[in-house]
Formats: C-alpha cells, sequence, structure tokens
C-alpha cells in the first residue's frame, strides 16, 4: 500500500518537503493556510509592478536551495555572479569599495579585496585577514554559547571592522548584529561561505517576482507529481490514530510540520519534543523592514550596493524583476535586517528618515523624485540566532513515530535563510523515508 504523508506548511521548506516524498513514490496532501505558496518569499502587484515583500539573495554555497530552483523548472530564472564582486558606499564619503575575490583558491581569493578595502585602515585590513583564518578554525559544534561581537574582539576586531566587515556580511545573512548573534551560526556563514571554496560567496539573486520564481513553480511542480494541494487550509490539530496520523479528519501514515515556530508548538501534540514549555518565545524572532522606493530616474548603476557609515544596510536594483518599463525610471528596494528599531514605525516616519541617508549613499538622488514609497514588514522574518538558541532547534524527526518536523529554524547548523529552509525539508524527506523501512526491516529480522 502506498505510504501517505500530510505536509502543513507551504513555504519552501514544505514545499522541498512535499516534492521530495513525492518524488519517492509517496502520496502527498499539503496544506498551506495562505491562497498561495512560497511562506516569507512572496510577491503582490501595486499599479502594474510586481514587489516583492524583500529582497533574498543567495550565494553559490547554497546547494540544496539551488537543487530546489532546478527542480522548480526555474534556475534559469535567477542570476549568479561568475565572480563575488560587492560594492560599498559609505555614507560620509564619497568613492566605493569592493569586497571581490580574485582566481586565487580559499583563502587567498579575498586578500587583495581586504588589503585594499578602503573603509578600513592599513592595521585593521591586517587584523580582519587574521581574524578570518582564526574563524576557519572554530568549531561550530561546540561554538553555539559565545557571542560572534565577543570572539571578534577577542581576536583583535575593532568596531570599525566589525561594523565595515562582519556586519556587513553577518547581519544580512544572520538577522542579528555579531554581538546579538551565536559563533556557531557566524562560523558557518563565513567558513562555508567565504574560507573554504573560492566561488562558495559568489552571489546570486532573482531576475523575476519570488511569486513566480517559488509559488507559482511550486504548483506546477506539485500537480506534475499528483500532490493534492490544499490552498486556504488551517490545520488546526494533528490527532494520532493507532499508527497514523489524523489531519483534518483524513488519515496519514506521517506528517511533515513546516511552519513557523509559534504555530509549531501551538499544533505539536504533548510529548513530541524535549523542549520545555514556552520553547518557541524563548527562540525568539527578529524583524526585517524593506523600502521600496520608485524615482523618476536612474539613481543606482550596479545590480545592489552594500553600505557603511549609514544606517541603511544594503540596496537593490529592482526595475527589471519587478517589471518597471526602465524608461519610466527605477525602483529600488532597501533592505534592513535586524530592524528591532524601525518595524513598528510609521511609513511617513520611515520616509522622512531613509531618503537623506539614501541621498549620502546615491548622488544621483539628488536631482531624483520620489514617485512612491512603500514598506513591506516581517516582524517575525526569522528565529533569533542568540548564543545559546542552538538547543531550542529541534531535528526533524520528533519523539512521535511519524510526526516530523521542517522549517529553517529547526536544526540545520544553518542560519534561517532559504538554504536553511531547503536543507530542513530535505531532513524531513529522510526522516519520512526513514520510518518507512523501519517496518520492513523488523519484518525481516522476524
Amino acid at each position: 500500500m502506498t505510504r501517505r504523508v500530510a505536509v502543513v506548511g507551504g513555504g519552501l521548506a514544505g514545499i522541498t518537503a512535499a516534492l521530495g516524498c513525492a518524488d519517492a513514490g509517496i502520496r502527498v496532501t499539503l496544506h498551506e493556510s495562505r491562497p498561495r505558496l512560497g511562506g516569507l518569499t512572496h510577491s503582490f502587484q501595486r499599479d502594474g509592478v510586481w514587489i516583492d515583500n524583500g529582497q533574498h539573495v543567495f550565494m553559490r554555497c547554497c546547494t540544496s536551495y539551488r537543487a530546489l530552483l532546478d527542480r522548480l523548472g526555474v534556475g534559469d530564472l535567477v542570476r549568479m555572479q561568475s565572480r563575488l564582486d560587492v560594492p560599498v558606499r559609505s555614507g560620509s564619503h564619497p568613492g566605493v569599495a569592493r569586497l571581490r575575490r580574485n582566481r586565487l583558491p580559499a583563502p587567498l581569493h579575498l586578500g587583495n579585496a581586504l588589503l585594499g578595502y578602503r573603509w578600513l585602515t592599513p592595521l585593521d585590513r591586517v587584523q580582519v585577514i587574521r581574524a578570518a583564518l582564526a574563524l576557519g578554525r572554530v568549531d561550530r559544534t561546540r561554538a553555539d554559547d559565545e557571542s560572534f561581537g565577543d570572539w571578534l574582539r577577542a581576536h583583535g576586531q575593532s568596531e570599525r571592522a566589525i561594523e565595515a566587515v562582519w556586519d556587513l556580511i553577518g547581519v544580512a545573512t544572520l538577522n542579528a548584529s555579531a554581538d546579538e548573534a551565536s559563533l556557531a551560526l557566524a562560523a558557518t556563514v563565513f567558513q562555508i561561505g567565504l574560507l573554504e571554496s573560492a566561488d562558495a560567496a559568489d552571489l546570486g539573486w532573482a531576475v523575476v517576482p519570488l511569486q513566480r520564481l517559488h509559488g507559482d513553480a511550486a504548483e506546477r511542480a506539485l500537480d506534475e507529481v499528483g500532490v493534492d494541494l490544499r490552498l486556504g487550509s488551517r490545520v488546526r490539530d494533528l490527532v494520532a490514530d493507532g499508527e497514523q496520523w489524523l489531519v483534518e479528519g483524513e488519515a496519514h501514515d506521517d506528517v511533515i510540520v513546516a511552519t513557523p515556530p509559534s504555530t509549531t508548538e501551538a499544533l505539536l501534540p504533548e510529548g513530541a519534543l524535549v523542549l520545555p514549555a514556552g520553547w518557541s518565545a524563548e527562540l525568539g524572532s527578529s524583524p526585517i523592514l524593506n523600502l521600496h522606493i520608485r524615482l523618476d530616474r536612474k539613481v543606482l548603476d550596479a545590480p545592489f550596493v552594500a553600505a557603511v557609515d549609514s544606517p541603511l544596510q544594503w540596496v537593490f536594483d529592482r526595475t527589471a524583476a519587478s517589471g518597471l518599463d526602465p524608461r519610466e525610471g527605477q525602483y529600488v528596494a532597501v533592505s534592513l535586517s535586524a530592524a528591532d528599531d524601525l518595524i513598528d514605525r510609521p511609513v511617513a516616519e520611515l520616509r522622512d528618515w531613509a531618503l537623506p541617508h539614501l541621498a549620502r549613499l546615491l548622488p544621483a538622488m539628488a536631482d531624483a523624485e520620489v514617485k512612491e514609497f512603500l514598506v513591506t514588514r516581517e516582524p517575525h522574518a526569522t528565529f533569533r540566532p542568540r548564543p545559546g538558541n542552538g538547543r531550542l532547534r529541534s531535528p526533524a524527526t520528533t519523539l512521535l513515530p511519524g510526526l516530523h518536523l521542517a522549517g529553517a529554524w529547526t536544526a540545520t547548523a544553518w542560519p534561517a535563510t532559504m538554504e536553511g529552509a531547503a536543507r530542513s525539508g530535505e531532513a524531513a524527506v529522510a526522516s519520512v523515508r526513514e520510518r518507512a523501512v523501519q517496518p520492513a526491516l523488523a519484518g525481516g529480522r522476524r
């Protein structure tokens, strides 16, 4: 008899899990409470222009996420750098620095860029290189309780170096400053992304709206393999029925819960995890804010720019991906991670605050007219990657047979990224398949 699996949640983790199970010959029903797939990576239209809820970038080392794109048939709808190249502008000084890798093997591939990095003093440049080499030796399995910021200062990093290098990369990938981030997760980002392979940190991004890249493509792929997709279906409880699980009154051999931590804790039956009550609140969440600005002319002459000496972090050209005619101007998006101090500010206040800072980064803004200013907010975008939170990240296999977990917050050893979500979906599929073979093995022993 064909196994039946219910997947609860249609974000990247749930999509990955559903496709993986279906590809293994399992009958899958996918429940998603919203009318679309994609989770936190979605888009909406406004006056004919597509707006992504946030700017999502990935690296070449994000192998599981890139495999998901290929499985969805949209690998050609992203752009990947041939070589890492990040322009960095200052909000206080003219000019631009570039964090660009050379053709040497890791870790030598960034040596020239760091030695010539104009936003650091010569001493800081040398100290950054020394710290990077030391970071490559950190044992990630034993570093979760230590703060990344404390580790950096213990290894000779000035406040300027932390701002202009470590937080420039870390805030965007960890959704936390160095002082608020676990050393284990920071070491994961920098070791895998920058220190182990020369091309690992080459950046990629979507050239179409995220809804087309993820949600729409996932609907097609799931339909092709016979997944029973139920949009607008909110699962309210999971009931054990002998060796099966009842989900919305239907029996399944396994259930994969791929929902945010708070939803997961509310949904899981008692005894599913060894975590204390209230674990999801203790794990916490960290917000991301995005500012979407339509201008009457071009002000950014690169796909993106990173910022130092500015409260702004990364600015992206979204014109082509949004479907906006370049003759009508330019659409730029400002991505603000770890945005605790900004997430609840009114739009008018954010506009008055952000536009002067943007003009300092992009001099062409001086003569530009702002045609529209829009804000998208994700108050609970990721779990909070603070030191010690690794103990609150559950593996895919729970204590209850047939109940499995997925989600970027689970124990992937990665921060809450698209890669982490895809890896969690793969881990859930492996957990389901492992349980499926256990009865057969038990029968063979008899």
